[in-house]
């Protein structure tokens, strides 16, 4: 397994939400619910149309086996409205262009995103790296790891701020200010 970063560039995520827009308004809905809940991609590509009608996710996490409630942005509300609109409870969000009514894949989504970070030049990009986006700007504009923390349900603040990647920011700027 390869080790993802968040993506810490705002223009980037900008770029990356256009380029998707462009291709496939799925492809831009899995980016966006991914980089504005935190969910891991084995619990967004579950979810319903029914899902997205509420102001919330109320999912059982496929990893943890635990049950989580999370609030949508309000932005997130916004988009689904427009993306569900005309579709019925049942179908997926993410639907599979195989088969009826069949959710995309990991390897799918992963295809997506490769793509996407392909065409801004990104590297160590990955389904996971929706999540630890989220997890970086969530932390860079509120600065509260024990949040963050809670949100993303780690045991540690430091694994935290390891996972979405601010120990490589500290020692990235530490080389770049480096001198002798």
């Amino acid at each position: 397994m390869n080790f993802v970063q968040p993506i810490r560039d705002l223009d980037c995520i900008f770029e990356i939400k256009r380029h998707l827009k462009n291709q496939s308004e799925r492809n831009y809905m899995l980016f966006v619910t991914g980089i504005n809940s935190g969910l891991r991609i084995s619990d967004i590509l579950p979810l319903r149309v029914s899902d997205a009608k509420r102001k919330y996710f109320n999912i059982i996490e496929v990893k943890t086996g635990k049950k989580k409630r999370i609030d949508m942005t309000p932005q997130l509300q916004r988009e689904f409205k427009q993306y569900i609109e005309g579709k019925e409870d049942h179908e997926y969000l993410f639907q599979s262009r195989e088969g009826i009514n069949k959710p995309i894949g990991r390897s799918m989504a992963y295809k997506i995103l490769r793509s996407a970070a392909e065409y801004v030049s990104l590297d160590d990009i990955g389904t996971h790296t929706l999540r630890k986006t989220f997890g970086y700007h969530l932390y860079k504009q509120t600065g509260d790891v024990a949040l963050l923390q809670k949100i993303l349900n780690h045991s540690d603040p430091a694994f935290t701020l390891r996972y979405i990647g601010i120990d490589q920011d500290a020692m990235n700027k530490a080389i770049k200010d480096f001198k002798i």
